[in-house]
């Protein structure tokens, strides 16, 4: 297990138990796998097969990964929060009530006519007018109740936007509805009056009409028939007087009986309580309103970043990423992105600047196991080339100060590495970076699978041939360092042609399973060696191992 020429992996058989693959690198090439051998049952202890666990762990992960997009929605909420309660902010109250006199034969259903009067347009009217009231009747009729507490009082409720205002608006409120209140019992009392000296006319006409035949009828010649008619028109006329001296008494008393009734509504009747300010609801408190909005923002953010990650199909565990791509997870690391520009933040760049160290340690690690010269080594980046070229170029900065010959190939969309060597057209460039000097190799902008100078399984009839200076430059070369990305569309066949091994590097949360397992089937149908896989990004509470699961083949006959 200490010879450095000696490699070991586990992978999981299907009966739950750990397989032991050993090989060396002498003995293995790009197209042949290596040989196996089993060890005991009481050798390793059980392995199950991976699962994904939904658990308090995994919603805490993953709201801590997006604690950016809950505060945002929360702060959100809060400044939309602030301005409708700026816009409509909650109205203060003030009560007041009145007692009324009510007429004692009008009946019980008085005290809902004076309610229904005063949430009438006249009285609502008056007080937008008498207090200047920025605001429409309706609105107005529309901020403030107004109930009835037995059969005499009334109680009136005003909104406003402040105590004071909502205070005289509720004094106004009172004072005017007692106002149009008896305006309005005296324009009845007016009418009641007009119609009973109508009665009293048409008695009084009555009258005058029969002594008006009376004496046309005593001026004719007398006779008779004209005897009979004065006769009946005098008993006419003292009905008719008798008729006109009822309806003058009962006028006379009924005026009285109004006027009476009338003056004790108007004068009995007014404020019972002066206006007062209810207390203001702590629901209703500018601090409450604007903890309400947070907490909603708060919530929703919480809930949009928790449904995404369990209706989420990319990989983030260990175990995960492995079972998709089919390699073992070698190396997880923290964040290793762009470098932080807040200040007060070095010891995260610290911590990513040695995460850094690892994954370059590790890309050593796999080169220092390869016995061929030059060494090949193609570093796939799934889903974020721009880390993983800082990486290469880290690695074969510090290969080349060691003495050794370093080749950089890159092959990624872009030649991340190779501009951040300062290299930016196709071709064989010699580099110095921190004193040592490197070859960088970029393919050309149309050669979709560039060969590399490595031979591959393909004949040598119908295999391209790669460029007499790459071929060249690789052969002095210690160590050919390559940095690629695979699509789907145009393959890896080429990948061989540049590596021998190859670690793929993927950022936890980016790249599907399909995508994984779609780089990870191009690599091996290359004919290269994956090796394993770096995680970048990987979540704390992650506990999964990362080993692959292969299926158990059938048993060949007499073993």
């Amino acid at each position: 297990m200490n010879d450095p020429d000696q490699t070991v992996t586990f992978s999981i058989q299907g009966n739950g138990r750990l397989k032991k693959e050993s090989w060396t690198d002498k003995e293995f090439t790009s197209n042949e796998l290596p040989p196996d051998e089993f060890t005991t049952d009481e050798e390793y202890p059980t392995v199950y097969p991976r699962e994904a666990f939904t658990s308090l762990g995994f919603i805490a992960a993953a709201l801590k990964r997006s604690a950016w997009l809950w505060c945002a929605t929360a702060v959100i909420g809060l400044i939309v929060g602030y301005g409708l309660y700026m816009k409509l902010p909650p109205a203060y109250e003030a009560t007041a009530s009145v007692l009324l006199i009510n007429d004692p034969s009008g009946g019980d259903s008085q005290i809902d006519t004076d309610a229904t009067l005063a949430e009438g347009q006249p009285v609502a009217e008056r007080v937008v007018r008498q207090l200047a009231l920025p605001q429409s009747v309706g609105s107005f009729i529309a901020s403030y109740t107004v109930t009835a507490e037995g059969e005499q009082v009334l109680v009136f409720t005003v909104g406003a936007p402040s105590s004071t205002d909502a205070v005289s608006r509720a004094s106004a409120l009172a004072a005017d509805f007692l106002q149009v209140r008896a305006q309005m019992l005296q324009a009845q009392q007016q009418l009641d009056v007009t119609t009973l000296e109508q009665q009293v006319n048409q008695a009084q006409q009555q009258v005058n009409s029969i002594n008006n035949k009376v004496s046309q009828l005593s001026a004719q010649p007398a006779s008779p028939s004209t005897q009979a008619m004065l006769t009946s028109l005098r008993a006419q006329s003292v009905t008719a007087e008798d008729n006109l001296t009822a309806t003058e008494s009962n006028v006379r008393y009924t005026l009285l009986t109004t006027q009476s009734t009338t003056t004790e509504m108007v004068k009995g009747s007014g404020l019972l309580n002066q206006a007062t300010p209810l207390p203001m609801s702590f629901r209703k408190g500018k601090g409450f309103y604007l903890a309400a909005a947070l907490l909603v923002g708060l919530v929703l953010g919480m809930t949009i970043v928790v449904v995404r990650a369990l209706v989420s199909d990319r990989m983030r565990r260990r175990s995960d990423i492995a079972g998709a791509i089919g390699a073992p997870v070698g190396l997880s690391v923290g964040k290793v992105g762009a470098r932080s520009w807040l200040p007060g933040l070095g010891r995260r760049a610290t911590r990513r600047a040695r995460d850094m160290t690892r994954i370059v340690a590790h890309l050593s690690a796999v080169v220092a196991r390869n016995p061929r010269r030059p060494a090949g080594l193609a570093v796939v980046a799934v889903d974020n080339a721009q880390v993983v070229a800082r990486a290469v170029v880290s690695m074969a900065v510090s290969r080349a100060s060691q003495g050794q010959q370093v080749v950089v190939a890159d092959l990624s969309n872009g030649a991340r590495a190779a501009r951040l060597l300062g290299v930016k057209r196709p071709g064989i460039h010699t580099v110095s970076a921190k004193g040592t000097d490197l070859l960088v190799a970029i393919p050309g902008r149309d050669d979709i699978a560039p060969v590399g100078p490595l031979s591959s399984g393909a004949s040598k009839t119908e295999a391209p041939h790669a460029s007499q200076a790459l071929v060249a430059a690789s052969a002095s070369a210690d160590l050919l360092l390559t940095l690629a990305t695979l699509d789907p569309a145009s393959g890896g066949e080429h990948l061989a042609t540049w590596a021998t091994d190859a670690v793929a590097v993927v950022t936890a949360g980016r790249s599907s399973g399909t995508r994984l397992n779609a780089v990870g089937e191009m690599i091996r149908l290359a004919g290269t060696r994956l090796v394993s896989v770096v995680v970048i990004g990987a979540d704390k509470s992650d506990e999964s191992l990362g080993a692959t699961l292969v299926q158990d083949e059938p048993a060949a006959s007499g073993i």
